[in-house]
């Protein structure tokens, strides 16, 4: 789950923030599952609504510290999925607990640690994770099994060094290295979503702002990306773009891999009023 404002969708000199669109991204896939527009910058409200018009059985939702929620939690275990989500000292009692509980468990040698390191554009990054049990005097929050821990360490050009712990709530227990893979995962959607659309499809410089245009034309982007990213040619989506504009069979045979929830998002987009 993860929300991208629309930087110049705005009207010039009033005070109101760009809109905001939150979608569930399938970092398997590399495909968008479903969107929202956010009411008022409602990115909570516009994530549980999105939530609640998918089947998530089998998924595990990944999401940032801002859907660390009890209803967000509560919607994701009723939709049949589980939850993977990041702490922070917002949730005072909850992030104690976690960090009581592996300082208690590291004391008496009971962590077992997975390890890996990375390194790209002249960074080396290390990182250590594990997983603990819920204890049992861990406060109430919906399904949660466990607590999950992140240790980070990166040095960049220069030798200079910055360290990072993550604490994590999980509703089922994952090995050590499932958490730490999949807490990585989460953002792909950066990767190959948001900046796709603003590289490629050059959505921060759009300036559609009235009533529900910035939303739907939000929409269509994505399910525009969908169908170029599912194409089985390996170029890249800009020259699939481009490609699409040069020649009419390529551009009538991306429609095949339109699905039917894109069909019906398109359907409901035609419904909505101006």
């Amino acid at each position: 789950m993860d929300g991208k404002r629309l930087r110049r969708g705005y009207e010039r000199g009033r005070a109101s923030m760009p809109p905001l669109v939150v979608g569930v991204w399938d970092a398997e896939t590399g495909l968008s599952i479903t969107a929202r527009a956010g009411a008022d910058g409602n990115a909570v409200a516009a994530t549980l609504a999105a939530l609640k018009t998918v089947a998530l059985k089998g998924c595990t939702v990944t999401g940032d510290v801002l859907h660390c929620y009890p209803e967000m939690a509560r919607t994701v275990r009723a939709q049949g999925g589980h939850d993977l989500l990041k702490l922070t000292g917002n949730h005072g009692r909850l992030l104690g607990a976690a960090q009581a509980a592996f300082v208690g468990a590291e004391a008496a040698g009971m962590l077992k640690w997975c390890a890996t390191e990375d390194a790209a554009h002249e960074r080396v990054e290390s990182r250590r994770a594990c997983v603990f049990a819920l204890p049992a005097e861990a406060p109430d929050f919906p399904d949660l099994t466990a607590f999950g821990r992140i240790d980070s360490e990166r040095t960049k050009p220069g030798g200079k060094t910055e360290t990072k712990t993550q604490y994590i709530v999980m509703s089922q227990r994952l090995p050590a290295w499932r958490m730490l893979a999949t807490t990585r995962r989460h953002w792909s959607v950066e990767n190959h979503l948001h900046r796709q659309r603003d590289v490629v499809f050059r959505e921060d410089d759009a300036r559609t702002r009235k009533d529900n245009a910035p939303g739907n034309l939000s929409v269509i982007r994505r399910i525009a990306l969908d169908m170029l990213q599912a194409h089985s040619d390996r170029r890249s989506i800009a020259r699939k773009m481009t490609l699409a504009r040069w020649s009419k069979p390529f551009f009538f045979e991306l429609f095949s891999y339109l699905d039917f929830g894109h069909l019906a998002t398109i359907r409901l987009l035609g419904r909505v009023r101006k």
